[in-house]
C-alpha cells in the first residue's frame, strides 16, 4: 500500500488545526516512507509559513471565515467560496488522492467537500469539544472522525465517531525525569513554586494584564514566574523580566522543560494546549477566550472541569476571584494532588498513532 500513497490534508488559520495536521503527515511517512503529502490552507494565512517549515507542500486557498458582523470579507464569502471550490476540484483532480484529511479551520472546507463529493475517503480530526462550523457542514459526507471528548454524537453521526485524542508533541510524554534540567534552564529555585503562564503563540491581552497586575501578589507568595506573554505583547511586558522572580518570554522553544518546571499552570483552553495539559498532568487553572467561534475554549475547560481535573475562571471573574483560586491551589497539597490525579485520567497520549490507524483501516477497505 505504501507505494504512491497519495495524501492531502488540509486545515489552519490556527496552530490548533496547523500541528495536529503536521503530526498526523508525520506519523503516516513514518510508516510509509514512499508516500506523497499535499497541504492545502488559507492564503495569508499562518499555515503558508509553518507548513514549509515542516517540510511538506502547500497550496494556499483564497478562503477566509466568516465574520461576526458586516465586513467587506463577509460580503466577499460567496465569491471566495466559488473560487476555492473550482480550484480544490483542479487540486484534485491533479493530485488524485488516496485519502484525505482535514484537521479544521474554515481552509479545509472547500477542499473536504469536493473530495466527499468525488467519494475519495475522507477523515475528519476535530480537536474541541464543541466543533466550528466547517467540521459540522463536512460531517455527514466524511467516512471516518476522530475525536477527542465524549459525547460528541450531540453533533456527528455516532456510528462515524472514534475517540482518540488529539495530536501532541511526543516529548512531553516523558517530562517526570526533567525537572532538575528545567529548573537549570529556566534559572529557578528549586524551593520555590513555579508557575507557567500561557497565552498562546499570539499572546492573550487579558491574561497579560491580570499577570502584570498581579506581580506582586506573586512575590508576597513567594512564586516564580515563567510567563508567556506572546510575540504581539512582548515589547510592552519585556520590562519585567528578572524581576521579582519573574521571566518574560515572547515564545517557549522548550516546551517540555517549561512544563517540567512548573508546579501550577495557568493557561488559556484551546484544543492543543488542553490536550498537552492532560498528559502533562499539573494543577491547572483554565482562563479560557472568549473571543473564539462558538465560545469552544469554554467549553473545552468546562470539559475537564467537570471532571474536577482542572479549576476555571472567566475573563469577567478575574477581578473577584482570581487571587482566591489561585491561593486556594497553591495552598493545598490535597487540591493539587486531585488536580494533577483527575486530568491525567482524560489523557490520550497514543492519539496521533491512534488517528493514522483509523486513516489505514480506510485506506485498506
Amino acid at each position: 500500500m505504501s507505494k504512491g500513497l497519495k495524501v492531502i490534508l488540509s486545515g489552519g488559520g490556527t496552530g490548533g488545526h496547523i500541528y495536529p495536521a503536521i503530526a498526523i503527515a508525520n506519523e503516516l511517512s513514518d510508516r510509509y516512507p514512499d508516500a506523497s503529502f499535499l497541504f492545502v490552507g488559507a492564503k495569508d494565512r499562518m499555515e503558508m509559513q509553518k507548513v514549509p517549515q515542516a517540510g511538506y507542500e502547500i497550496i494556499g486557498l483564497w478562503i477566509s471565515g466568516i465574520q461576526r458582523k458586516l465586513t467587506l470579507s463577509n460580503l466577499l464569502f460567496p465569491l471566495k467560496l466559488i473560487s476555492s471550490l473550482w480550484r480544490s476540484r483542479r487540486i484534485i483532480k491533479k493530485f488524485d488522492p488516496d485519502v484525505v484529511i482535514g484537521t479544521g479551520g474554515f481552509a479545509s472546507g472547500p477542499l473536504l467537500k469536493v473530495a466527499g463529493s468525488k467519494k475519495i475517503p475522507t477523515v475528519l480530526q476535530e480537536q474541541n469539544s464543541f466543533p466550528g462550523i466547517t467540521n459540522k457542514w463536512l460531517a455527514k459526507e466524511a467516512n471516518k472522525i476522530c475525536v477527542a471528548y465524549d459525547g460528541m454524537d450531540r453533533f456527528f453521526p455516532k456510528d462515524k465517531i472514534i475517540k482518540t485524542g488529539n495530536p501532541v508533541r511526543q516529548d512531553l510524554l516523558k517530562i517526570d525525569g526533567k525537572r532538575e534540567k528545567a529548573l537549570s534552564k529556566y534559572n529557578l529555585g528549586p524551593n520555590k513554586k513555579t508557575v507557567l503562564v500561557l497565552g498562546g503563540s499570539l499572546g492573550a491581552r487579558r491574561i497579560n494584564q491580570l499577570i502584570e497586575k498581579e506581580l506582586d501578589f506573586f512575590d508576597q507568595q513567594q512564586v516564580q514566574v515563567i510567563w508567556q506573554c506572546g510575540k504581539l505583547y512582548y515589547s510592552e511586558y519585556k520590562k519585567y523580566d528578572s524581576q521579582n522572580s519573574v521571566q518574560v518570554h515572547q515564545f517557549l522553544d522548550t516546551m517540555d522543560l517549561a512544563y517540567a518546571a512548573a508546579d501550577i499552570i495557568i493557561s488559556r483552553a484551546g484544543a492543543s494546549s488542553v490536550s498537552e495539559l492532560c498528559i502533562v498532568a499539573k494543577p491547572v487553572l483554565f482562563i479560557p477566550s472568549p473571543n473564539v467561534a462558538e465560545d469552544h475554549q469554554t467549553k473545552n475547560a468546562q470539559a475537564i472541569v467537570n471532571k474536577k481535573g482542572a479549576k476555571m475562571l472567566k475573563e469577567v471573574e478575574l477581578e473577584s476571584a482570581f487571587k482566591n483560586t489561585f491561593s486556594e491551589i497553591l495552598s493545598s497539597v490535597k487540591i493539587q494532588k486531585q488536580l494533577s490525579d483527575n486530568i491525567k485520567e482524560l489523557a490520550l497520549p497514543n492519539a496521533t498513532s491512534d488517528i493514522v490507524n483509523e486513516i489505514e483501516k480506510l485506506i485498506k477497505q
